[in-house]
């Protein structure tokens, strides 16, 4: 690897410029989520304002370097990585500022959901944040952004006021629905084609601060009753019922019982957003169904739901995943999930059928660049892994995904998929929206600047 000198940065730049030579400290800026990714930035700057980010990307520019950027560093595809080049992490950038009158928060583009949601519920409000507390908001905001919250309040794309951002050429813009309206609709599904976002300003709702939620665990061989009582109840259940159905092996938590734990298991995670006697009566049918081997459903802090499954996603392990929307969920399509969930190569892995719609089929298909929306279920396939045979852990993922196949419908958010292919980019957004997407990426980033990410090359020159 080429070096890169460090001093010229450093000379217009308040934030840390990190370089190979700075040992431990680069090796700890360097690592990234999903470990399968272990590479070697020739720099790493970490703005501490707007202003840092323009002065970061006029240094690469300015010598050809490519570069990535990473907010919270969760890409499973390794976006957030570079070998050779700059890397500009924003993780230094985390501020959130909440008005709570106007039920608004100004997001920076570093933060992670675990802060935003801390800083949030302190007035009692939220909006659809990730799964897991690590999860940058940037990366996911701009895929998509799938969480609890969504058949009640939409994607985090659909709750983006405006995103501040810098583009390719240097300009600091503001996009909104009222101000650069074209990069707006970009941003909201587009990924980071565009710019760095360095500050979101979200729309909040009133959540919690306390929910009914948690989960049942079956033995696996109730997988198949499991499953289709969780598709019926599911499909006409109130848009304030969110959560799924996991496909796993049962961790060593203390509500497990001894005898399942570390075995096949198949879990609901059920939660409800509302008066919590009312969803007490909501999901009573689903905690009377079968013999739940733990059934820890219960009032809890929102945000003890926000991180209920942190634990069964450890930063430093391998990751490679598949996900794909379906056009329903069919007996023989839950009965290919769990067949599929039976071969899974690691203890870690898990197959998930998630319940879509709701709020999210409520915005008009061509309202944003992402597409899919009328899907009615989902399932992701994780491979999740420790040891050093990546080709056998990712070769079950690819299986599973032939074995699907039959069941989906396309338009995923590509914020799911490992190995984003360019044909994988056309075929999620469909030609219309990819069409539009290209003539953005012609007006904002023609150089095709910003193109570690899920990418829409530019209009090739003559």
């Amino acid at each position: 690897m080429t070096a890169i000198e460090p001093a010229t940065l450093r000379s217009v730049f308040d934030g840390e410029v990190l370089s190979p030579s700075d040992g431990p400290a680069y090796d700890a800026a360097r690592a990234v989520f999903n470990a399968l990714f272990d590479r070697r930035p020739g720099l790493i700057a970490r703005p501490a304002s707007t202003k840092d980010v323009v002065a970061a990307l006029a240094f690469a520019r300015s010598r050809g370097l490519p570069i990535a950027v990473r907010g919270g560093g969760h890409s499973v595809a390794g976006y957030s990585a570079i070998d050779g080049g700059l890397l500009i992490d924003l993780g230094a950038m985390r501020r959130v500022r909440v008005d709570a009158v106007s039920r608004r928060a100004r997001v920076q583009g570093g933060a992670n959901w675990g802060e935003v949601d801390r800083e949030t519920q302190a007035h009692g409000l939220a909006t659809t944040g990730g799964r897991v507390t690590s999860t940058g908001v940037a990366g996911y905001t701009l895929g998509s952004g799938s969480g609890w919250l969504e058949r009640l309040h939409g994607l985090s794309c659909d709750n983006l006021i405006s995103a501040e951002l810098v583009t390719a050429d240097g300009r600091v813009l503001t996009a909104s629905a009222t101000e650069n309206e074209d990069l707006f609709w970009g941003l909201r599904g587009g990924g980071g084609n565009f710019g760095i976002v360095t500050e979101f300003e979200l729309r909040l709702h009133p959540v919690g601060p306390i929910v009914l939620a948690g989960l049942l665990l079956y033995p696996r061989s109730q997988a198949p009753e499991v499953c289709r009582f969780y598709r019926d109840f599911m499909t006409d259940a109130p848009r304030e019922v969110g959560g799924a159905l996991v496909l796993m092996h049962a961790p060593p938590a203390p509500f497990v019982p001894p005898e399942l734990v570390g075995r096949p298991a198949v879990a609901v995670i059920a939660a409800w957003f509302g008066d919590i006697e009312a969803g007490t009566s909501a999901l009573a049918p689903l905690r009377a169904f079968g013999s739940p081997a733990a059934d820890v459903v219960q009032p809890m802090p929102y945000c003890a739901l926000q991180s209920l499954i942190d634990g069964a996603n450890l930063p430093g392990r391998r990751n490679y995943w598949r996900s794909e929307n379906l056009g329903g969920l069919t007996d023989e399509a839950i009965d290919a999930t769990v067949a599929c969930a039976s071969t899974a190569s690691s203890p870690f892995s898990v197959m998930i059928l998630q319940r879509y719609g709701g709020a999210v089929a409520d915005v008009a298909e061509d309202a944003t660049a992402l597409g899919g929306r009328s899907s009615p279920w989902q399932y992701h396939c994780y491979g999740i892994w420790t040891d050093a045979d990546d080709e056998r852990h990712i070769r079950w993922v690819r299986a599973t995904e032939q074995a699907m196949r039959p069941w989906t419908s396309g338009r995923v958010s590509l914020n799911f998929v490992s190995e984003v292919t360019d044909e994988r980019v056309r075929s999620s957004f469909g030609p219309d929206k990819y069409r539009r997407l290209v003539a953005l990426k012609d007006k904002y980033d023609p150089g095709n600047v910003f193109r570690m990410n899920q990418n829409v090359p530019p209009t090739p020159k003559d």
